[in-house]
């Protein structure tokens, strides 16, 4: 029999800091709905993620994908670039 392999929570934010080794900060922000007033909310949070090689520049937007504790707050790991904070905006 094969073990089960669940694959975790997967996000897409910005990174806001880069200047740690090996770890970047991303903020992932959701819009969501009140409960009880029914008015639609950004609501954002930061997660450290593991970034080898520090490939990841502040206001690259990143795909994150939740994994094993690597550190005390680390528990998401770098997927992918979406797009680079280089690349001229049409």
């Amino acid at each position: 029999m094969e073990p089960e392999t669940t694959t975790g929570k997967t996000f897409e934010g910005v990174v806001v800091k880069s200047a740690m080794k090996d770890t970047a900060t991303v903020q992932v922000e959701r819009y969501v709905k009140h409960p009880k007033y029914q008015k639609f909310m950004r609501l954002s949070k930061k997660f450290l993620v593991h970034d080898v090689g520090n490939t990841a520049q502040i206001g690259d937007k990143v795909t994150i994908r939740e994994t094993r504790p690597i550190s005390k707050r680390k528990r998401f790991v770098l997927v992918s670039r979406i797009s680079s904070n280089l690349e001229p905006r049409t």
